[in-house]
């Protein structure tokens, strides 16, 4: 029965990884971006559009079925999100209107990327002991970061060779079977499930053992200063993320900007299994002050990378930052609430991420529609990382 349950949790840790693979389409938005500014004149603007609505709607589904997956199980949850985000990928290439998509893309497809994961991290942390809960969040959302290095030569492929709007379609058809043939992997611990490699001592001792509700967590401040600070920090690496092919042809006229996007999800990915890992070792909120200055000062030397040398640097450091950032959030909240309603008390956390969404990408499209650069777009990311960074060393002395 225990060896059972042993390769059932490690069955369960890749296959949610897996799902994530599949689910981070949206980190190759720049090459969509790009397809549909030069192939369908959309506006920089209406191209963010639908990226921004799936930011939104991605930490709606995250709140709604969070707390879903918390009493019916990942399972169910990611059958319902696998439907949809294929399913709004296949009508936004039906429909290609400005209006409709945000509709398709934005509302329906986000809200299943959003619902696909919310249930990914969750059941893969119950499976693993309180010293490994960094490293294991790492690796399940370095699927999401490593996603882009299969999504962005497939995307740019198609879309030479079929158009945009085929491309939608093929990979929504493509993401609706894997993630429904991924789901069927996914389930939680059985109740009262402890890892071997924790003792009940240990347990005890457990900084999570004393699980808030989410009414009881949006009650205490540390709740708002983690949101805070996911807001502002997520909002630099979204804006690189949703501009990058972007970025490189106005700073540094370079057509091929989708390889950055692959140099900059697998810094991404090395990022959160990184990020993770060291937040188990120096703790999350330390972790968090090196990444804030790091990417901080990355942010304000943005516009002097002048090459395609400089600029990959750039785009590496803030894949890395960004990731590590979405690994040591997660962890921080199982540290601070517990994990009995992680799924919603992640979810809720993670409105920040939708509000930096909205922040990242959109100033920096207004801004560039308006001064054809985005120099004064990352003056405004690194002066959010500023107030990051002083927030963290709000927090009180890890142990």
């Amino acid at each position: 029965m225990e060896k059972d349950l042993n390769t059932k949790k490690y069955k369960v840790l890749w296959a949610a990884t897996l799902t994530n693979v599949i689910a981070g389409l949206v980190y190759i938005w720049s090459v969509i971006s790009k397809a549909l500014i030069e192939d369908l004149n959309w506006t920089s603007k209406e191209a963010s559009l639908p990226y921004t609505m799936v930011t939104v709607f991605f930490v709606i589904a995250m709140v709604i079925f969070g707390k879903i997956q918390d009493e019916k199980g990942p399972k169910l949850t990611v059958t319902i999100g696998g439907i949809l985000m294929g399913a709004g990928l296949i009508f936004s290439g039906i429909f290609t209107d400005p209006k409709i998509m945000i509709l398709t893309m934005g509302v329906i497809a986000g809200t299943g990327i959003g619902t696909v994961n919310a249930s990914t991290v969750p059941p893969a942390v119950k499976w693993f002991p309180h010293e490994k809960k960094g490293m294991i969040t790492g690796i399940v959302v370095a699927g999401v970061g490593l996603s882009s290095v299969f999504y962005s030569p497939l995307a740019n492929y198609l879309i030479d060779k079929v158009g945009i709007s085929k491309t939608f379609i093929y990979i929504g058809v493509g993401a609706l079977i894997l993630t429904l043939i991924l789901a069927q992997l996914l389930e939680n611990p059985p109740e009262g499930f402890l890892s071997q490699k924790t003792t009940s001592t240990e347990k005890k001792k457990d900084k999570s053992s004393n699980d808030f509700t989410w009414k009881e967590m949006i009650k205490t401040l540390n709740f708002y200063k983690l949101w805070l600070m996911l807001t502002f920090s997520s909002s630099a690496g979204l804006m690189i993320i949703g501009h990058v092919s972007s970025i490189a042809k106005s700073q540094v006229n370079w057509q091929s900007g989708f390889i950055l996007v692959i140099l900059l999800s697998i810094f991404n990915a090395l990022g959160r299994i990184l990020g993770g890992t060291l937040s188990d070792k120096i703790g999350r909120v330390s972790l968090m002050k090196m990444v804030f200055i790091l990417q901080g000062v990355n942010m304000f030397l943005f516009a002097k990378y002048s090459n395609i040398g400089l600029l990959a640097i750039g785009v590496a450091i803030a894949g890395l930052c960004y990731g590590a950032g979405f690994s040591v959030f997660p962890a921080a909240v199982t540290d601070l609430y517990g994990i009995k309603n992680f799924g919603i008390n992640y979810g809720l956390t993670y409105t920040g991420w939708g509000v930096g969404g909205i922040i990242g990408p959109m100033t920096a499209a207004a801004i560039f529609d308006s001064t054809h650069n985005y120099n004064t777009a990352y003056i405004v990311a690194g002066t959010l990382l500023v107030i990051s960074t002083i927030i963290a060393f709000t927090f009180k002395p890890e142990r």
